[in-house]
C-alpha cells in the first residue's frame, strides 16, 4: 500500500511542475485574453490604459515564461529542449504546443512592452526601447489586428494545456474531450482573478469600480460553466462503463485527492467566490479586501483543478 497516496501499485510520473506549469499557462491565457478584452472595452484605445489591461499583459508574458522554465527544468534532459524548436511533428500535441508557445510568447512580450512603453520611457531599458521606435510605433498602429492574433493564440494555449494531457490515452482521467474546454474556462476564470487582484495591488490609482464590477460579474458567470463542465466530464466517464465508472467514483471518494478536489477545486474554486459573490459583494458593492479574497480563491481552485487531474489521473488508471 502506497502510504502517500493510499493506492497500492500507484506509480507517479509527472509531478507538481508539470501542474504549476498547466495552471501558470492557463492564468497567461486568461489574463492576456481578460486585457485585451478590457481594452477593446475602450473605444478610443488610447492611454493612459486600465489598471487591468497593464495588470493582464503583465500577467500574460511573465506566467509564461516561468512556465516554460519549469517545464524545461524537469526535462530529464533541459539542455536539449532547443530540439523541439527545430524538429516538429504535427501530428504530435506536445510538437503543435511548442510551436503555439513559439509565436505566443514574444507577441505577448511585445505587446507588453507597447502598454508600458510610456512607463518604460524614462527607465533604464528606455534606450534600448528607442533603438526600436519605428518598429513599436508600425505595430502599436496595427495593435488592433495584433491583439486579435494574440487573443486566438491565447486561446489556443487555453485548449492546448488540457489537450496535451487529453491526448495520453493509456490514463482514463485524461481521455476526454472535455478536458481541453475546462482548461480553457478555469484558465479564463484564473485569469480575469488574476487581472483584478494584481490590477487593484499594482494599480489601485487606475483601477476602475465599473470594470471591476463587470469582470467580477464576468467571472461569475465562468464558474458556473466550469461546475458544468466538471459534472459533464465525470458524468461522461462514469457512463462509459467498467474502468472509467470505476475511475470516476474512486477519484471523488477515495484518499488524499479527493479531498483536494471537494476542499480545493469545489470549496475554493467555485463554492467561495459564489458565497462571496452573492453576499458581501451582493449588488455588485466594491469591497476591495472581499474581491481580493474572491479572486485568490479562484484562483487557488484552479490550481488544485490542475493538481487533481495530474495526480488523480495518474494514480486511478
Amino acid at each position: 500500500m502506497n502510504e502517500i497516496w493510499g493506492i497500492e501499485n500507484a506509480t507517479i510520473v509527472w509531478h507538481w511542475p508539470i501542474a504549476f506549469y498547466l495552471f501558470l499557462a492557463g492564468i497567461s491565457s486568461g489574463a492576456m485574453i481578460t486585457a485585451l478584452f478590457v481594452e477593446w472595452m475602450n473605444p478610443k484605445r488610447t492611454t493612459p490604459w486600465d489598471a487591468f489591461v497593464k495588470a493582464g499583459v503583465l500577467i500574460g508574458p511573465i506566467a509564461i515564461i516561468i512556465g516554460l522554465t519549469i517545464l524545461i527544468f524537469d526535462l530529464s534532459k533541459p539542455w536539449n529542449f532547443y530540439r523541439l524548436l527545430i524538429h516538429y511533428n504535427f501530428k504530435s500535441v506536445m510538437s503543435l504546443g511548442v510551436l503555439l508557445l513559439l509565436f505566443y510568447t514574444p507577441l505577448c512580450i511585445i505587446y507588453m512592452i507597447l502598454r508600458f512603453r510610456t512607463n518604460l520611457k524614462h527607465s533604464f531599458l528606455g534606450g534600448i526601447i528607442n533603438i526600436f521606435n519605428g518598429i513599436l510605433d508600425f505595430l502599436e498602429k496595427y495593435s488592433l489586428w495584433l491583439g486579435r492574433l494574440i487573443f486566438a493564440l491565447a486561446a489556443g494555449v487555453g485548449i492546448y494545456t488540457g489537450f496535451l494531457l487529453s491526448a495520453i490515452q493509456t490514463y482514463p482521467l485524461y481521455n476526454s474531450p472535455i478536458l481541453p474546454i475546462l482548461f480553457l474556462a478555469s484558465g479564463l476564470s484564473s485569469g480575469i482573478a488574476a487581472c483584478i487582484c494584481f490590477g487593484i495591488l499594482l494599480f489601485r490609482e487606475e483601477v476602475s469600480k465599473e470594470k471591476t464590477k463587470y469582470l467580477l460579474t464576468m467571472d461569475l458567470r465562468v464558474v458556473p460553466i466550469e461546475f458544468l463542465l466538471l459534472f459533464t466530464f465525470f458524468i461522461g466517464l462514469y457512463f462509459q462503463g467498467r474502468e472509467k465508472a470505476i475511475i470516476a467514483t474512486l477519484s471523488l471518494s477515495h484518499g488524499f485527492w479527493a479531498g483536494v478536489f471537494w476542499i480545493g477545486v469545489v470549496g475554493f474554486g467555485i463554492f467561495i467566490p459564489s458565497f462571496i459573490a452573492l453576499t458581501a459583494l451582493k449588488n455588485h458593492a466594491y469591497k476591495i479586501n472581499f474581491i481580493l479574497i474572491n479572486t485568490i480563491s479562484v484562483m487557488l481552485g484552479v490550481f488544485a483543478l490542475r493538481m487533481f487531474i495530474l495526480y488523480a489521473g495518474q494514480i486511478f488508471n
